[in-house]
């Protein structure tokens, strides 16, 4: 069986988490080529980038060396948007300047200095395609002989209408919050949501279910809580702080508007996650990519920046 690690089990990998989803494709499968690719609109639209790696066996012991070792180089990758097409360029973070390494650990959502290895990504240095709502973008990948598509499209964005921080259940505490959201969702239409949260100058996290539906809730204004997601590789969980925000902290919610195939991507990684142990039945991961595994995802974006305090 093969684990995907694709960055976005990086901080995982880097804490010693075990969030490695994975194709049951038996002990001894070649590796695949393993692909995770963006293209956002909305208020911060980004040109596309996608990151390319190779399977590892889910049973290996693996290091930083090991890992950058994963990473697929010296490929052609081209997006396209029907009217456009556009040839992204590899970038590794050791080719970059001291100011470049920080704008790119922001994109990223990590520390350079912290990785232990070199990152690289292809990405549209000259800003030829960006994120467009409603529009649909063609991805190409080819390598060691290989060929992968996929097609993903950027649904209209359904924003937040509020967000309060309210007291948490229980007990009263004066440093603690809970984070409430509302929104009205778009009657007649489905709709697929993810959200990611910033707390101060951290990267953005996504809590271990970030991905949701409106199955039960078309056309209604809905209110729910948005969790603090625990850093990455926690071991031990403090059931009495889960999920809330400290007051004082700066946080950004990053609302997340996406398709169906991005959605099941995640909707089944997050489950596969969540449900690790020795008893449980593992659970194959969703991917759009034909030729590969992981995911070419489009999605809409808003961010919400706000103040815990009571």
């Amino acid at each position: 069986m093969r684990a995907i690690i694709p960055i976005l089990i990086l901080a995982s990998f880097l804490a010693v988490s075990c969030e490695e989803p994975f194709t049951p494709a038996g002990v001894d499968a070649p590796p695949q080529i393993v692909v995770e690719g963006y293209i956002e609109a909305g208020q911060r639209a980004t040109p596309p980038y996608v990151i390319l790696t190779r399977s590892v066996p889910f049973f290996s012991q693996f290091s930083a060396e090991d890992l950058e070792n994963t990473f697929v180089h010296d490929a052609v990758v081209q997006v396209s948007d029907g009217e456009r097409t556009v040839s992204l360029t590899e970038v590794c973070l050791n080719d970059l300047s001291e100011e470049q390494k920080q704008l790119a650990g922001e994109l990223f959502g990590f520390e350079p200095d912290s990785l232990g290895f070199n990152f690289c990504v292809y990405i549209d240095l000259g800003f030829g395609i960006r994120g467009e709502e409603g529009r649909s973008y063609m991805l190409e990948v080819e390598t060691d002989g290989q060929r992968l598509r996929a097609t993903t499209t950027i649904p209209r964005h359904v924003g937040l209408e509020r967000l309060q921080f309210r007291d948490p259940p229980g007990e009263p505490n004066d440093t603690l919050a809970q984070l409430i959201a509302s929104f009205t969702d778009p009657a007649g239409e489905t709709n697929f949501y993810r959200y990611q949260v910033q707390i101060n100058n951290g990267g953005y996290i996504s809590p271990i279910a970030s991905v949701f539906d409106d199955r039960l809730t078309d056309g209604q204004r809905v209110e729910f809580p948005l969790f603090r997601p625990e850093q990455r590789g926690t071991q031990e969980i403090d059931l009495e702080t889960l999920g809330l925000y400290k007051v004082g902290d700066t946080v950004t919610i990053k609302w997340i508007s996406i398709d169906k195939a991005h959605f099941d991507f995640w909707n089944t990684l997050e489950f596969n996650a969540a449900n690790q142990g020795p008893f449980s039945s593992y659970t194959l991961i969703d991917s759009n990519i034909e030729g590969g595994l992981g995911i070419w995802g489009g999605l809409s974006a808003s961010y919400y920046e706000l103040e815990v305090e009571k």
